[in-house]
Parts: structure tokens; sequence; C-alpha cells
């Protein structure tokens, strides 16, 4: 099960809206949507989770880059939200990493060979799950982005990188937002 929501810092303390992520299909369309919570350019976060695999953090401020945090990126590569924050430049990869030789399927057939001589083997191997068009194997396991996401906020990096099962009620807390969050769950 998953959980989104939005965190909207305002003169006033935090606004939270819960979000739907069913249209989201890029980054850009999620900070798109954060953008729309804040319309004086205030920090907002975006907070997903999906119950005790992993959860994610997008902090926008104002026209800047998103900000990413994900506490277990081999976990949110096998989720459709997941895929949205892991980006090549989040895993370390150039955007054009998923065009080389290495990605493509060159089992010989391509020039007229015989594919069953092959299938014993490939057999065995398994399916590799894609993120962003790349191998998993390139995924790694554990946390991946920056960590002082919320440093300012009153969230350390060593407290965040800790945090598990349910880390969004848990930077609520931290934020003092724990109330307005309550209000959307």
């Amino acid at each position: 099960m998953y959980f989104a929501a939005l965190l909207a810092r305002t003169e006033d303390g935090w606004e939270a809206s819960d979000t739907e992520l069913d249209d989201v299909e890029t980054l850009s369309d999620l900070a798109d949507l954060a953008r729309e919570a804040s319309p004086d350019d205030d920090t907002v976060l975006v907070l997903i989770e999906q119950e005790d695999s992993w959860f994610g953090v997008v902090r926008i401020d104002g026209e800047e880059d998103p900000r990413i945090f994900v506490s277990d990126a081999a976990a949110a590569a096998r989720s459709s939200y997941g895929e949205i924050l892991l980006t090549d430049e989040l895993l370390g990869r150039d955007p054009g990493d998923d065009d080389d030789l290495d990605a493509l399927d060159l089992d010989g057939t391509e020039d007229g060979e015989n594919e069953d001589e092959d299938d014993d083997e490939d057999e065995d191997e398994g399916v590799v799950s894609t993120v962003n068009g790349s191998s998993a194997e390139a995924v790694p396991h554990g946390p991946v982005g920056d960590a002082g996401i919320l440093d300012d906020l009153g969230v350390g990096e060593k407290e965040l990188r800790s945090l598990s099962a349910d880390a969004v009620t848990e930077i609520a807390d931290a934020l003092g937002a724990s109330e307005v969050l309550e209000t959307v769950r």
C-alpha cells in the first residue's frame, strides 16, 4: 500500500494535501504538482511511502531543481512511483547509458544465426527488471540521493537514513506537521 502527501511550508506553518500520483509520469510532473501546492514559491515536500518497503522525499524550493532522497533504491525500482524518483542523475548514470551496447540484447540472432542453440543457457538466466530503460542491476540496495535534504528543517542525515516503517509520520513529527498530515491520511 502506498501513501503520498504534499507538505507545503507557509507563513502559518505546514499545510498538507493528499496527492494522487496516477497522472505523474516523470520527476518534472511531480515537481510541477508540488509547485502548484505553493503559489508563493515556498518549500514543498513530497512524501511517498510504500508500507514496510521504502520511502522517498522530494523537496521543491521555488524554481530550483528538485532534491531527492530514497531510502532503498532497489525496493523503489520495483515500484512505479519509485521509478519516478530514480533518475539517471540520482543513480549516478549518464542519461545516455541505456543506449550503450551493454544494454542491448545482442545474442547473435540479429545476423540470422539460429536462436535455438542458446535456448538452454537463456532459461537459467531469469528476467532482469528495468528502471528508466536500464537494468535493475545498476540500482543499489539502500539509500540514494541527498540525505541532507531535511537538515535545515530539523531532520538530520543520520536520522533520515535510520527511519524505517512509518518514516512519513516520523518526518512529519520532526517538522511539527503531524496533525496536518493526519488530516489527509
